[in-house]
């Protein structure tokens, strides 16, 4: 089963980085957009499967816009990507009876 996140991605001086408003505290930075999103997915991944171990929600994708002046109020960031990740939930007795 795979759920879709909001992912914002920021170009940076020298590389990117990445975040999910749904998913406070789970971030990636690669080298380049591609990277990126491939160690944004994974770090997903293992957040949703940890919080799975440890009984915790697997946080809803509810997201659907993105407030840029709540963490650039200065407009220093000058090239953003936002795009639906597709990412695969951890098996549990939630996610088997949905």
């Amino acid at each position: 089963m795979t759920r879709e996140y909001l992912v914002v991605y920021e170009k940076g001086a020298n590389n990117w980085s990445a975040f999910s408003p749904d998913v406070p505290g789970c971030g990636s930075m690669g080298d380049d957009l591609e990277d990126t999103r491939i160690s944004m997915r994974e770090a997903l991944e293992l957040y949703l499967e940890e919080s799975a171990k440890a009984g915790e929600p697997i946080p809803d994708a509810a997201a659907t816009s993105v407030d840029f002046k709540e963490f650039d109020p200065e407009h220093e960031t000058k090239q953003y990507v936002v795009e639906w990740l597709s990412v695969s939930l951890p098996t549990t007795k939630a996610t088997q009876a949905a």
